[in-house]
């Protein structure tokens, strides 16, 4: 069996969750519970930061340990003033380039066409609408295809 630089052995973490705090409560709260529930392992700011934390050195540990990224794209998300979604997504984007890591996108009411105009290579990547599909079906999909991933790359998972 080949080791993979996605090997699960290697990281703390299956998902790391990045989102606007203002879809917080309506998404990334319920999602990050929801795919906890499925036994994957998410970074999300609510677990993890605490009282004293660098809020900078906990977010790039957090990426950095996680194989995956799953990225709630809304309008409050890529408001051009928020420091900290910018922040995350440019490390994912990186990790997508240069280490073939797996991003999630989760569309929050917001268009194909709103991305792309913010950031056209993430209007390529295939990603979920909560217009569309419930969370339930996102939780589920994202699930499945990290069982895929693990089954065919390293011969384990539900068989």
């Amino acid at each position: 069996m080949a080791q993979n630089s996605l090997s699960k052995d290697k990281f703390q973490y299956d998902i790391f969750l990045s989102h606007a705090s203002e879809d917080k409560d309506d998404v990334a709260r319920p999602l990050a519970v929801l795919l906890q529930e499925r036994g994957l392992r998410v970074w999300f700011d609510e677990f993890e930061f605490r009282i004293g934390d660098n809020i900078i050195e906990k977010l790039n540990k957090g990426i950095n340990a996680s194989r995956f990224g799953t990225v709630v794209l809304s309008k409050a998300f890529i408001d051009l003033a928020k420091h900290w979604t910018k922040h995350e997504l440019n490390t994912l984007e990186y990790l997508w380039v240069t280490e073939n890591r797996i991003m999630f996108p989760v569309w929050h009411n917001i268009t194909v066409r709103e991305i792309g105009e913010f950031r056209a290579s993430l209007a390529y990547i295939i990603g979920r609408s909560t217009a569309a599909y419930t969370l339930e079906e996102i939780a589920n999909e994202i699930h499945e295809v990290i069982v895929d991933f693990d089954a065919k790359e390293f011969g384990i998972g539900e068989h």
